[in-house]
């Protein structure tokens, strides 16, 4: 048990394995819950070399923070793509017009830590994929109570009043 609640050494972390096809690969090291954070999110990821941990996305509600803390590689913001290295700071804001994606370009691990609000609900949205997620009472990297995860092809539509009862 952890004597010190709030606090936890980089030395301590567990990674949880995150692998999708061939381009996704990363190493999760959550820190959030086990400090018994609360309006903050936050983890360190740890990329190999040629990865990507998660698609590119852009959120509507949640800001996110990342610290370079070893390697380097790019930052994706929109169209434009910034060269990044052990000691930058990267503001992602929430903006669905601005998606983001981290990648490892270079020949070594690249491993940095991800702050975020942790806003709900949230709604994402992928550009590469045109999908959006729906997340509600459960944000990413939250385990701890019940709530509502969604993808769906960004152009699916219903009307407001499909399966409604008139009566």
């Amino acid at each position: 048990m952890n004597k010190k609640p709030h606090i936890i050494n980089f030395d301590e972390l567990t990674y949880e394995k995150l692998e999708y096809g061939t381009a996704f690969q990363a190493q999760l090291g959550p820190i959030a819950n086990r400090l018994a954070a609360d309006k903050l999110g936050y983890r360190i990821t740890k990329l190999a070399a040629g990865k990507r941990a998660f698609p590119k996305h852009a959120h509507f509600a949640n800001e996110e923070m990342f610290f370079v803390l070893e390697g380097n590689g790019v930052f994706i913001l929109g169209d434009d793509e910034h060269q990044i290295r052990k000691g930058d700071f990267i503001a992602a804001p929430a903006n669905p017009k601005q998606a983001h994606q981290i990648f490892n370009n270079s020949d070594q691990e690249l491993v940095y830590l991800c702050v975020s609000t942790m806003l709900e609900p949230e709604v994402a949205y992928y550009p590469d994929s045109d999908k959006i997620g729906v997340l509600a009472g459960n944000a990413p990297g939250r385990t701890t109570k019940p709530g509502i995860t969604k993808f769906f092809p960004a152009d699916s539509d219903v009307d407001y009043w499909q399966d409604e009862s008139d009566s």
